[in-house]
C-alpha cells in the first residue's frame, strides 16, 4: 500500500524546514562577512539574492542585489535581477532604467527582453511593451514566455484576434500551457465564440482543477448563453475553492433571479454585500428581486441605499419609482421617473413608465408627451403607439388617433387590439365602410374582439354578419 498524501507538512516538519533554512542563511552571512576574499563576497552575495528572491522577500534582496552591484558594476545579469526584484516591488520606473542598464550590456537576451516588455505592461504602456517582445521574437522566433506576454499586451490592448492567434502558437509548442489555455478562453468569450471559450476553459481546469478563477469565468460564459444551472455549478465551484470571491457571489445571484429562484438569488447577494456593502449592482439587483416578489418595501429600501452610494444610479431611481407606482404611491413615483429621466433622457421604458403613470393619475394630456417619446425613441414600438393612439381618442382628438393607430399597425400588423380601435375611430369619423373592414380584420385575428362589439355597440349589427342576396 503507498503512502497516503494529505497535501500538508505537520508542525515538526515545518519546524525543521524552518530552522534548516535559518541555518544555510546564517552560513551565507557569515561568508559575506569574510572580506579575506572579494569572490567569496560575491558567491555569498549572489546566494543571498537568490535566497531572498526565491522567498519572495524582495527588500532584502534589494539590499544584497545593490551591494552585488558594487563589486561587478557591468554585469548584465545582477542589473537584470535587480529590475526582477523592484518591479516585483512595484517600483516600475527604476525597473525599467536597470532594465535599460542591462540591455546596453547585453542587447540580445530575450529573457531580458521579456522582462523588461512585462514591466512596460504593468505601466501600462503597451506599445512599447509589444515593442519589446518583438525584439526578444527577432532573437528567438520561438520563444514561448515572449509570444505568451505578447498575447497578455494584446488582450489588455482589446486586440483579441491578434492575441488569441498568439496563445494558440504557445498551445501548439506546450499543449499543457494552462495559461495559455485560460487566456484563450478569455479571448474567445470576447470573440462572441462561447463554446470555444468553454472548451478552453475546460482544457484549463484539466490542468488546474482548483483555479477557481477559472471556475468563476467559466460561470460567465455559461451564464451568458442561458445555460444557467450549470452556471451555478461553476460558481459554486469556485466558491468552494475560494469563498471570499464576491464576484462569484454576485453572479450566481443574477443566474438564480434567472431562474425565478428569488429566495435563492437574496442570500447570494446579500452575502456580496458582507464583502462590499457599498456595491451598488448588489443593491440594485436585489432591489430587483424583492420587486418581483412584492415585496417593495424591502425593494425600496435596497433601491435607496444603492442611490445612497451613487446618487447618479438612475436605473435604482427607475426601479423605486416602479415600487411606489405599484404601491399607487404615485407623487413619490413620479419624483424618481423625473430624477431617472434627469439622469437618462433616452430610456424608453422610463418614458412609458412615467406615461403610464401620469395617465393613471387623470392627466391626459401630460402622459401623451411620454408615449410620444417613447415613439421617438423606439418608432417601431407597436405597443406605445397603441397606447397614444388611445390617450388620443380619450382626448377626442381622432384623426392623430387614427393615425397612430396606423404606426401601431405597421409595426405590428396582427394587433387584434389596434385594428379594433381604429375601426371604432373610423366609425366615429363615420367612414363606416373603412370601420367595418377593419373591425372584420380583429375578428378574424382575435374572434373574443365580438364580445367586444356586443358590449361596445348592443344596437348595431355586427361587421361580416350581413347576409347575401337570396333567389326567389
Amino acid at each position: 500500500m503507498g503512502t497516503l498524501d494529505f497535501g500538508y507538512q505537520n508542525e515538526e516538519n515545518e519546524d525543521e524546514e524552518r530552522d534548516r533554512l535559518d541555518d544555510e542563511l546564517r552560513k551565507i552571512k557569515d561568508r559575506l562577512g569574510d572580506s579575506s576574499s572579494s569572490v567569496t563576497s560575491i558567491e555569498a552575495l549572489e546566494e543571498l539574492v537568490s535566497h531572498y528572491f526565491d522567498r519572495e522577500l524582495y527588500d532584502e534582496a534589494l539590499t544584497y542585489v545593490t551591494q552585488l552591484l558594487t563589486f561587478v558594476p557591468y554585469s548584465a545579469e545582477y542589473w537584470h535581477r535587480k529590475g526582477q526584484i523592484l518591479s516585483n516591488l512595484f517600483r516600475y520606473d527604476e525597473a525599467l532604467g536597470c532594465y535599460e542598464r542591462a540591455l546596453n550590456l547585453n542587447p540580445v537576451d530575450p529573457e531580458l527582453l521579456v522582462n523588461a516588455g512585462i514591466t512596460l505592461d504593468d505601466m501600462g504602456r503597451l506599445d512599447e511593451a509589444l515593442a519589446m517582445f518583438d525584439r526578444a521574437l527577432e532573437v528567438d522566433p520561438a520563444n514561448e514566455e515572449a509570444q505568451f506576454n505578447k498575447g497578455i499586451s494584446l488582450e489588455k490592448g482589446a486586440r483579441y484576434e491578434e492575441a488569441a492567434e498568439l496563445f494558440q502558437t504557445v498551445l501548439q509548442g506546450a499543449p499543457d500551457h494552462r495559461e495559455a489555455w485560460y487566456e484563450l478562453g478569455y479571448c474567445y468569450d470576447y470573440l462572441e465564440r462561447p463554446e470555444d471559450s468553454l472548451r478552453c476553459y475546460e482544457e484549463h481546469l484539466s490542468l488546474d482543477p482548483n483555479s477557481y478563477n477559472a471556475w468563476y469565468n467559466r460561470g460567465i460564459v455559461l451564464n451568458r448563453v442561458g445555460r444557467y444551472n450549470r452556471a451555478i455549478e461553476s460558481y459554486q465551484t469556485a466558491l468552494a475553492l475560494h469563498e471570499s470571491f464576491p464576484a462569484a457571489w454576485y453572479n450566481m445571484g443574477n443566474a438564480l433571479a434567472n431562474l425565478g429562484r428569488l429566495h435563492d438569488a437574496i442570500v447570494c447577494y446579500r452575502e456580496t454585500l458582507r464583502y462590499d456593502e457599498k456595491d451598488v449592482p448588489t443593491w440594485h439587483n436585489l432591489g430587483n428581486a424583492y420587486e418581483e416578489l412584492t415585496d417593495y418595501d424591502q425593494a425600496i429600501q435596497s433601491f435607496t441605499q444603492a442611490l445612497r452610494y451613487d446618487p447618479s444610479h438612475y436605473e435604482s431611481y427607475f426601479g423605486r419609482g416602479s415600487c411606489h407606482d405599484s404601491l399607487e404611491e404615485f407623487p413619490e413615483a413620479l419624483a424618481d421617473y423625473n430624477r431617472a429621466l434627469a439622469l437618462c433622457k433616452d430610456y424608453p421604458e422610463l418614458w412609458y413608465a412615467k406615461a403610464d403613470l401620469l395617465y393613471n393619475m387623470g392627466q391626459l394630456r401630460e402622459s401623451l408627451l411620454g408615449y410620444r417619446m417613447v415613439t421617438r425613441l423606439e418608432p417601431k414600438n407597436s405597443e406605445a403607439w397603441f397606447d397614444y393612439g388611445e390617450t388620443l381618442v380619450e382626448l377626442g382628438y381622432l384623426k392623430q388617433a387614427l393615425k397612430a393607430f396606423d404606426r401601431s399597425l405597421a409595426a405590428n400588423p396582427y394587433s387584434a387590439d389596434a385594428h379594433y380601435s381604429r375601426a371604432k375611430v373610423l366609425l366615429m369619423m363615420e367612414r363606416s365602410t373603412e370601420a367595418h373592414e377593419s373591425f372584420s380584420t380583429a375578428f378574424q385575428l382575435d374572434p373574443e374582439k365580438r364580445h367586444d362589439f356586443k358590449r361596445d355597440f348592443p344596437h348595431a349589427r355586427m361587421p361580416g354578419d350581413g347576409r347575401g342576396r337570396g333567389h326567389s
